[in-house]
C-alpha cells in the first residue's frame, strides 16, 4: 500500500536551515505529482510547496517563496524540502503527500490521497 515517510524534522534557530526528506512506497513514485504541507498550532492545515513528476516545474506558497526550494530523486523514490530563513512561524508538522492524478489545483485539501505521519519542525531562540 502507499507509504510516505517523513524525516529531517528538529530545533532550529531563527534564520537557520533544514532538510525534510519523505520516503516513498508502494506506488510508482515517478508518477505522481507530489507536495509539502504543514500543520501549525491552532491553525489548519497548510500546503507549502509542490513539484511535478519530473521535477521540471515547482510551486511555493507565498510564505515559504524564495526561502524553501522542493525537490525529487525519482531514481530512490524519495522527496525533499531544503528550508533556509528559517523563521519561529514555520513551526509545524510538516507532511508530504501525494497529487491525485485528477487534481486541477495545488493546495487544496481534496487535490491530495495519500499522507505520511508528519515531521516536527520547531523554530527557536
Amino acid at each position: 500500500q502507499v507509504q510516505l515517510v517523513e524525516s529531517g524534522g528538529g530545533l532550529a534557530r531563527p534564520g537557520g536551515s533544514l532538510k525534510l526528506s519523505c520516503t516513498a512506497s508502494g506506488f510508482t513514485f515517478s508518477s505522481y505529482n507530489m507536495s509539502w504541507a504543514r500543520l501549525a498550532p491552532g491553525t489548519g492545515l497548510e500546503w507549502v510547496s509542490g513539484i511535478d513528476i519530473d521535477g521540471s516545474n515547482t510551486y511555493y506558497s507565498e510564505s515559504a517563496k524564495g526561502r524553501f526550494r522542493i525537490s525529487r530523486d525519482n531514481a530512490n523514490n524519495m522527496l525533499y524540502l531544503q528550508m533556509n530563513s528559517l523563521k519561529p512561524e514555520d513551526t509545524a508538522l510538516y507532511y508530504c503527500e501525494r497529487r491525485r492524478r485528477t487534481a486541477t489545483t495545488w493546495s487544496g485539501r481534496s487535490d491530495y490521497d495519500s499522507w505520511g505521519q508528519g515531521t516536527q519542525v520547531t523554530v527557536s531562540s
